[in-house]
């Protein structure tokens, strides 16, 4: 079995509680990201917004030693639960995104955090599951402070490694970690058929401008944002 192929068989054996986010086309993307960097034994990785705890348990592979958040109670269960399974010990902590690893500084910051742009706040039990991909109206709640306060959890030459969707602005993002000081690019592009949260908001998203009209995919992007 390839290297790949390794991997994509870890992120389905991953095990989700209801209302977590599993693993999917962005994780993989992002999987391939933090691999092609390189992470050695003894490296500090931060996973923000770590879910299922797939990065983490990577990095853990990989021989970091490794720190995970995430605001939801179950995914911090599933996250937890994953690492026993896996035997791998991951420090997974609750709280809203840094928060909880406040004042520390790592190697690398993974994250896969919610951008799905939303025309509405949900807030009833039975829509507990889209906080982890519901984004506020441009997708950017956490996009935006994750640009804003990635800068200050690196250490020198530490890096950032992100996925998002081209709906939520690619430039956007990278302006603003620009704006920090720290150096950016898009490292990496897929494009995958719409899912069915994007075909159920096409209408919307159209509205507002932030899909073609005849567009039919969706394109990931990996950012990788270094400080120097």
């Amino acid at each position: 079995m390839t290297t790949a192929a390794a991997r994509a068989a870890d992120l389905r054996n991953l095990w989700t509680l209801p209302g977590v986010y599993a693993p999917q086309a962005d994780t993989h993307l992002l999987a391939q990201a933090l691999h092609a960097e390189g992470i050695t034994v003894g490296m500090d990785v931060l996973d923000l917004c770590t879910g299922s705890g797939a990065l983490a348990l990577l990095a853990a592979r990989m021989g970091a030693r490794v720190s995970a958040t995430d605001i939801s109670r179950r995914a911090v269960m599933t996250a937890r639960m994953n690492a026993a399974r896996a035997g791998h010990r991951v420090r997974v902590l609750r709280g809203d995104l840094a928060g909880p690893v406040a004042g520390q500084r790592f190697d690398v910051v993974v994250s896969n955090p919610p951008y799905m742009p939303a025309p509405h706040v949900r807030r009833t039990r039975s829509h507990r599951t889209a906080v982890a991909w519901d984004a506020g109206r441009c997708g950017r709640q956490a996009l935006d402070r994750i640009c804003a306060h990635t800068r200050e959890l690196l250490r020198p030459h530490g890096v950032l490694l992100m996925v998002h969707s081209g709906v939520c602005g690619v430039e956007e993002s990278l302006r603003r970690l620009t704006e920090t000081g720290l150096h950016c690019s898009v490292t990496d592009r897929a494009y995958v058929p719409f899912g069915p949260v994007i075909i159920k908001r096409q209408p919307w998203l159209r509205a507002q401008g932030l899909i073609g009209a005849d567009e039919d995919a969706e394109e990931l992007v990996i950012i990788r944002a270094e400080r120097s």
